[in-house]
C-alpha cells in the first residue's frame, strides 16, 4: 500500500479489485471497468454518542468499513453536543475539520448559515436518492426553504415514563396513563405518599418546547423562525402560561418536586421508586427499563385541557457533510450517510438505543420487531411521532439563540419553583429571549 497526503487527509492506495460500493444498490462504484486499484478515502466522523449509545454507533461504523471497498470511516467522540459544536467552530474553515459531523437539532440554524457545510440536498439531487423512503415528520425539522440540509440520524422525542407498580398501589389504571394536565395533577396527588412525589421533570427547556408544540403553539414569531428571521419570543402566550401554571400548582401542592436541571437528576429518584411519573427522552428508554426494579410504563406527553394534542418536536441530532474536505471525501461521506439510512441499519440502531428509525421500513426488520415485542415501551415514541401533525409548531423553533433561550426558560422555571408568580416569570423569560434575538 502507498500513502499520499491529500488536502490534509491521508489517502491509502489499495491495490485490489473493487467488488462493490458501500451502500448496496445506492452506491456507485467509482472505479472504471478493468481498473485494478482504487484509492480508499479515509474520512473522519465527529460524534457525541457516549456509553451504550457510543458502543452501538462504533459497531455500525465498523460494519460499514468491513463492507466498503472505497471508504474507511474513523469515528471520533468529541464530548457532549455543545462540546462538539464548539470544537467544530474552532476548526471550521480549516483542514482540521471532519468530513462528517453529528450536530444536535438546535444547531441547525447555525450550521445552515456557517459556510462550513455542503447541503445534503446537493448529494440527494446528484445521486437521485429517494428520500420518500424516510420519515417525513423527521425530515421536516431539517428542511429549510424546501432543501434538506442534513440527514437525520439519531432521532428522539419526549415521553413520560411511569411506575406501573405504584399506579396499581394508588388505585390507578397502569394501562391508562393520564393524557391531560388535569389528569396528571389528579394522578400525581394519588401517587404522592410517604414523602414520595407523583411527578417530576428535569428543569430542561426542551420539555417546555415540547409541551408548547403539543398545544400547536409557536415558540418564536415568523412561524418559529422558519418563514423569516425570528425577532420575538412567543413563549408567554396562553399556551405557555398553561404549562407554567400547571407546574406551579403541583409544586405548591407538593405533588411535584424539582430535582435539578441535569438529565440524570430525576432518573435516580424514579429508579428508587421515589417518584411515580417523569418526563425523559425516548433515547433513554433502554436505560430506564434496565435500571428500574419495577414494571415501567411509557406514555405520550400530556396535553393542556381543552387542547387537541398536536404532537412533538423531534430531538436528537443529524449528520452534516462539511465542505472543508475535497470533493472525493465529500462523496465518500455521502456513501456513509446513505448507509446510515438503510432500513436494517436503522433497525439495529433503534433496537440498541431507544432512538427511533428515520426509515419506516426498519419496523419490518426482525431485530426491531423482536425488541418492540419484548419492550413495547420503545414503540410509544414511534406512535407519538406518527400522530404528530406537521406544522411550524411541531417543526420546532429555528434560531441560533435557542441554546441560550433554553437556559432562560430553565431559570424562569427555577424562580417559579422558588415562589415567583408564573406569569411574571414567563413574561420576563420572553423578554430576555426577545432581547437575545435582537
Amino acid at each position: 500500500m502507498k500513502k499520499l497526503f491529500f488536502g490534509g487527509v491521508v489517502l491509502t492506495i489499495v491495490f485490489a479489485f473493487v467488488l462493490a460500493g458501500c451502500s448496496g444498490g445506492d452506491t456507485k462504484d467509482v472505479s472504471k471497468p478493468g481498473e485494478a486499484s482504487q484509492e480508499k478515502a479515509n474520512i473522519s466522523f465527529w460524534h457525541a454518542m457516549s456509553g451504550d449509545n457510543g458502543k452501538a454507533l462504533e459497531e455500525i461504523v465498523n460494519k460499514f468499513n468491513e463492507q466498503s471497498d472505497s471508504v474507511e470511516v474513523k469515528a471520533i467522540y468529541q464530548g457532549s453536543y455543545d462540546d462538539l459544536l464548539n470544537k467544530l467552530r474552532a476548526v471550521g474553515g480549516s483542514s482540521e475539520a471532519p468530513a462528517i459531523v453529528q450536530v444536535f437539532e438546535i444547531g441547525t440554524k447555525y450550521m445552515s448559515e456557517s459556510g462550513f457545510i455542503t447541503p445534503m440536498q446537493e448529494f440527494i439531487d446528484k445521486d437521485n436518492f429517494d428520500i420518500s423512503q424516510l420519515e417525513e415528520n423527521i425530515l421536516s425539522y431539517y428542511t429549510l426553504d424546501d432543501q434538506l440540509y442534513s440527514m437525520p440520524f439519531n432521532t428522539s422525542n419526549a415521553v413520560m415514563f411511569y411506575n406501573k407498580d405504584k399506579f396499581k398501589e394508588a388505585g390507578l389504571d397502569p394501562e391508562n396513563p393520564p393524557k391531560t394536565f388535569s389528569e396528571m395533577k389528579d394522578a400525581a396527588e394519588k401517587l404522592s405518599t410517604d414523602g414520595n412525589y407523583g411527578f417530576t421533570m428535569a428543569t430542561i427547556g426542551w420539555f417546555v418546547e415540547q409541551l408548547l408544540a403539543n398545544q400547536g403553539a409557536l415558540y418564536l414569531d415568523h412561524d418559529n423562525g422558519r418563514s423569516g428571521e425570528a425577532t420575538e419570543a412567543l413563549v408567554n402566550s396562553e399556551e405557555g402560561l398553561n404549562i407554567f401554571k400547571w407546574l406551579d400548582e403541583m409544586n405548591k401542592a407538593e405533588t411535584f418536586t424539582n430535582y435539578g436541571s441535569n438529565w440524570e437528576d430525576p432518573r435516580g429518584p424514579f429508579f428508587a421508586g421515589q417518584v411515580g411519573m417523569y418526563f425523559d427522552s425516548t433515547a433513554n428508554t433502554a436505560e430506564v427499563i434496565k435500571n428500574s426494579p419495577f414494571e415501567v410504563g411509557s406514555a405520550f406527553l400530556p396535553a393542556a385541557d381543552g387542547k387537541d394534542p398536536q404532537g412533538v418536536v423531534v430531538g436528537g441530532a443529524s449528520l452534516w457533510i462539511t465542505n472543508q474536505v475535497d470533493e472525493k471525501q465529500q462523496d465518500a461521506a455521502w456513501e456513509f450517510v446513505k448507509f446510515m439510512t438503510k432500513a436494517d441499519i436503522q433497525a439495529e440502531w433503534a433496537a440498541s438505543t431507544g432512538y427511533f428509525p428515520i426509515a419506516p421500513a426498519a419496523y419490518d426488520e426482525e431485530v426491531l420487531k423482536e425488541k418492540y415485542e419484548e419492550y413495547p415501551q420503545f414503540k410509544v415514541a414511534v406512535n407519538q411521532l406518527e400522530n404528530t401533525t406537521v406544522s411550524p409548531a411541531t417543526q420546532g423553533a429555528l434560531t441560533e439563540v435557542l441554546p441560550e433561550a433554553r437556559k432562560i426558560i430553565e431559570t424562569a422555571l427555577g424562580e417559579m419553583y422558588e415562589g415567583k408568580d408564573p406569569k411574571e416569570a414567563l413574561d420576563s423569560a420572553a423578554q430576555k429571549i426577545t432581547d437575545a434575538l435582537k
